[in-house]
């Protein structure tokens, strides 16, 4: 299964604005690439670019993969380590494109095997049930929205935060009150806080049983996360820590969270992915199942995994629910209300309209 040439288009997709603690985004700035091959198959893969975390953007993700795409022209795409180990000879880190790539041999395999992509990675169907996120605004709004989830049969929510401390505590109290006590309610600082405020939100929030707090402190703070979770109330969720299978072991070994959030732009996509999660469950520590902006697509790719590994227990899949003005997959996966279910058709099961793909910035390698 040589590898014959690579397609790759920026896909921008227009966004209501949608604000974390690090920013508003107003279009999701993705790649999308089809990698052909000697078989007459064709993998297809996306990444989001989110520049205030990866440190990647749509630009720099564009030339990278053109790079990419050259260095695997000819090569054999069933060996999948091999051409990854390509990407990492090609450059360092740029995880979020090589995510790209990385989905896109994955989506071969699992068409040349004539099984969808959970199946092909050892799993079998099983309820998936995702959040919903509101982005960062006045209290009174967020409450407002929240509201307005429970009417579309949302049972989850993410509510993002991270900008203060104490208006944080008040926006989760406002959501708690509209909502009542049976939604669950998770909370998502985006590194936002330093160690003093992350300590006065989270036992600040005790009363309004959350169910567990991403990344409240920057990276860099990793070594005060141990502290943290001895005197918060609410169990810590490690997202922008772990971007491999290193990053959680190092957490884990240092009792430092009691979740680990995955996401294929921080690990390079499936086959590190793999490695986390093993790490994670060896340990007793469950893994939620995230993403950045991704459009149905990778969203398809991001299901089959979290079908595929049983210790992937949360699902915050609802890239494409919280903004995108426009579908352009073709395929893909399925909401039964707030039930993802990914397509039962050989590989990921997912494409880009042609049409949509009219309109957008392309090469071919």
């Amino acid at each position: 299964m040589q590898i014959t040439h690579t397609e790759i288009w920026k896909l921008s997709i227009p966004m209501h604005p949608f604000s974390i603690a690090t920013g508003t985004m107003h279009y999701a700035q993705n790649i999308f690439i089809r990698v052909h091959t000697s078989s007459g198959l064709y993998g297809v893969g996306e990444c989001s670019a989110f520049p205030m975390i990866v440190g990647e953007t749509q630009a720099t993700c564009f030339e990278v993969a053109k790079d990419f795409a050259a260095f695997w022209k000819g090569k054999d795409a069933s060996q999948i380590e091999d051409r990854l180990q390509d990407l990492d000879v090609c450059i360092a880190f740029n995880r979020t494109i090589k995510s790209a790539f990385d989905m896109a041999l994955y989506d071969l395999a699992a068409k040349s095997a004539g099984q969808p992509l959970y199946a092909f990675l050892g799993g079998s169907p099983k309820k998936m049930e995702t959040d919903l996120t509101i982005g960062i605004d006045a209290p009174e709004k967020m409450a407002e929205q929240a509201v307005d989830y429970i009417r579309r049969g949302v049972r989850m929510i993410k509510i993002k935060l991270g900008k203060n401390a104490l208006q944080d505590i008040e926006r989760v109290r406002m959501i708690r009150e509209k909502v009542g006590p049976e939604i669950l309610l998770r909370i998502d600082a985006n590194q936002g806080w330093s160690y003093d405020d992350a300590a006065i939100a989270l036992t600040g929030m005790a009363p309004y049983h959350v169910q567990f707090c991403e990344q409240p402190m920057r990276a860099w703070n990793d070594g005060r996360l141990p502290a943290l979770k001895k005197i918060s109330p609410i169990p810590i969720m490690a997202d922008e820590s772990v971007f491999d299978a290193h990053d959680a072991e190092r957490l884990i070994q240092a009792n430092a969270c009691q979740y680990v959030n995955i996401k294929f732009a921080k690990s390079g996509g499936i086959h590190e992915a793999i490695k986390i999660n093993n790490i994670c469950e060896k340990n007793n520590i469950p893994c939620m199942m995230g993403g950045m902006l991704e459009s149905r697509l990778a969203l398809s790719a991001f299901a089959h995994f979290a079908m595929a590994h049983d210790n992937v227990k949360f699902y915050d899949m609802d890239t494409c629910m919280i903004g995108h003005k426009e579908d352009p997959v073709t395929g893909g996966v399925r909401y039964d209300g707030f039930f993802v279910e990914p397509p039962a058709t050989p590989g990921i099961g997912a494409d880009i309209d042609d049409r949509f793909l009219e309109i957008c910035e392309k090469t071919n390698i």
